[in-house]
């Protein structure tokens, strides 16, 4: 067997040698990749390399991944910058360093957009790719309104294209260990969850009109969201707490991952009413301009109930510990976050628990680690159709309505009845907040 494999080997070292004329063997190994694996390899790009940005070098560095680095693109000349020198240490070529998203999308040899812009592109950007013919990896959250949340699905459809959300929990392990269990009667009927997030974060500058820094490409960075002038702290990621005009708040910026554990836990879809009690209570004089303290809560069918308790700027762990999701059963509770669950019987004693030691926990995750790469390789493998994708945007996107009621029923002061078959709903005041107004010009279309 040994020896049949050598040959094979051999055969088709001896084959390529001579379609290429020469000697497969003679050339560096950079060139050698480039032939064999060819026909399945991805040409990738990654847009926004600001704190996510890490999160992708070990996937795509991987020989087992077989993807290529085409473009390292943002709108700041030093984080294009930053990236090369990184990408350089793993890499034996140099990818094209690119300002312009539109560009690379433009470059009919790339295969995959990962977009790890702001909140304000994931969809614009996303349905820009989609168009232009890639599969998309779009990092969490996936929309920044309800009216984006729905086209982003329809445009994957449309254009048949792999689209996966940045939820890398999905892709843990003993994340999809323990909610089998659950779903499997480990706990009874699960009938609550509650998603939480704490943190410590400090005071907001005042946003005050100040030169645009250099480097930054303001105008297109600003893309598809309506236009301003330069005000300092905004771009590099204050941006979160400077009104509604980029971001998504706390709901978006955490809650999402939390948010898509407790709903896959329950097993359910659309809630029939969403509700939150919330303020801005810390450095009240600041510039930050939303809510820093929230208790969102999601009432669905067979009365299951999903809650989110989101401190900002409160790092107190009420739960015992940073971020993670509790589930209660009739007969149990489970407790899972990033790197572990623990089971408890209906007494609350610790029955089971499995400590999964990976490299990606707690509440700043801006670094990667084991289960964004195994999202990753999960994003690819789904692409060549050897796995199936564990966060689909067509499910993804039902836990990010989740985060749009939270922004939404905060924004108008009060709760609001969900269509839980569809996800719309019908009151008037919500209704005003079901999408965005763009910067002329950037309006999006299917």
């Amino acid at each position: 067997m040994t020896n049949r494999r050598k040959f094979i080997k051999n055969t088709i070292l001896g084959s390529t040698a001579v379609a290429l004329g020469g000697s497969a063997m003679a050339m560096p190994a950079s060139s050698y990749r480039n032939i064999i694996g060819a026909n399945d390899r991805l040409n990738v790009a990654i847009a926004g390399l600001g704190r996510r940005v890490g999160a992708f070098y070990e996937p795509i560095a991987r020989k087992q991944s077989n993807v290529r680095l085409s473009y390292l693109c943002d709108v700041m000349e030093h984080q294009r910058t930053r990236a090369m020198e990184n990408v350089s240490k793993l890499l034996d070529y140099k990818p094209t360093p690119e300002n312009d998203i539109r560009k690379v999308i433009d470059d009919k040899k790339v295969d995959v957009l990962i977009n790890a812009t702001p909140d304000h592109w994931h969809t614009p950007g996303s349905i820009m790719a989609l168009k232009g013919g890639k599969h998309v990896y779009v990092e969490k959250p996936s929309s920044h309104n309800m009216n984006e949340n729905e086209l982003l699905v329809e445009a994957a459809k449309k254009y048949d294209k792999v689209v996966q959300m940045g939820n890398q929990q999905r892709s843990a392990p003993h994340t999809i260990e323990i909610i089998n269990e659950i779903h499997n009667g480990l706990i009874g009927n699960a009938y609550k969850a509650l998603a939480f997030y704490s943190n410590s974060r400090g005071e907001t500058p005042k946003q005050q009109k100040a030169p645009i820094p250099t480097g930054l490409d303001w105008e297109l960075w600003q893309g598809p969201a309506i236009h301003r002038e330069y005000t300092s702290e905004t771009w590099d990621y204050n941006w979160h707490w400077y009104g509604w005009n980029y971001g998504t708040a706390e709901a978006g910026n955490n809650a999402t991952h939390e948010l898509d554990i407790a709903r896959w836990a329950l097993d359910v879809h659309y809630p029939s009413y969403a509700s939150v009690e919330a303020d801005k209570r810390h450095f009240v004089d600041d510039g930050w301009e939303m809510y820093d303290s929230i208790l969102a809560t999601f009432e669905f069918p067979n009365k299951k109930v999903i809650q989110w308790d989101g401190q900002s700027r409160n790092g107190y762990q009420t739960y015992g510990a940073g971020r993670g999701t509790i589930i209660y059963g009739t007969e149990g509770s489970v407790f899972v976050d990033r790197g572990r669950y623990v089971v408890y019987d209906r007494y609350g004693k610790i029955v089971k628990q499995y400590d999964s030691a990976n490299s990606e926990s707690g509440t700043a995750l801006g670094g990667g680690g084991d289960i964004s790469t195994d999202h990753m390789v999960n994003f690819f493998e789904s692409i060549r159709g050897k796995q199936k994708l564990n966060a689909p945007i067509d499910d993804a996107n039902i836990s990010m309505a989740l985060v749009h009621y939270t922004n939404i029923a905060y924004r108008i002061g009060k709760g609001f009845n969900v269509d839980q078959n569809t996800g719309r709903f019908q009151d008037p005041a919500a209704m005003k907040l079901w999408g965005r107004t763009y910067q002329e010009g950037w309006e999006l279309t299917l």
